[in-house]
């Protein structure tokens, strides 16, 4: 008997292999996940990954590294200069050059970015909530575990 995600891609075929369905499972609920997340943020004129750079600037209470900010992002943003560039064209952050390296780049975030962030500290965490709502707190502790231990493996993977 079909699983529910065979039926819902209408593919005839059962999946390969476990793994493959594990890995579909994965992309199809991060994307249902991405969407409403992505659209709530849109509202407020963001992108995700420019959220996520706000976030980073916020909760450091610091200007950083431009190289900091990127190995900190949740998603992989492979052009953090054009990102920065459109959150600085926006008036949501400022950059300036390192005096001691003038290789090294510091953003920090502006009182407009503060602004804009904190607008989405009601409604981001509702809409969490909203959406992980069909699990109990012991499942999501779960799935976190569960998750974390796929990451952990992919780590050692790359060594």
């Amino acid at each position: 008997m079909p699983g529910r995600l065979q039926n819902e891609l209408k593919k005839r075929k059962p999946f390969v292999h476990i793994e493959q369905e594990v890995v579909l499972n994965l992309f199809r609920t991060g994307d249902r996940l991405g969407i409403r997340l992505e659209r709530l943020l849109r509202e407020h004129g963001l992108t995700g990954a420019q959220y996520n750079v706000l976030r980073i600037l916020r909760g450091e209470g610091q200007p950083l590294p431009m190289q900091e900010i990127a190995s900190r992002t949740i998603q992989v943003v492979p052009g953090m200069t054009g990102l920065v560039d459109r959150l600085e064209k926006a008036g949501l952050v400022c950059r300036a050059r390192s005096e001691s390296d003038r290789r090294v780049i510091y953003v920090r975030i502006t009182a407009a970015g503060l602004t804009l962030i904190a607008q989405l500290d009601e409604p981001l965490p509702a809409m969490e909530r909203k959406l992980l709502g069909g699990l109990t707190r012991d499942e999501k502790a779960e799935l976190i575990r569960l998750l974390e231990k796929v990451r952990d493996h992919l780590e050692q993977l790359d060594e």
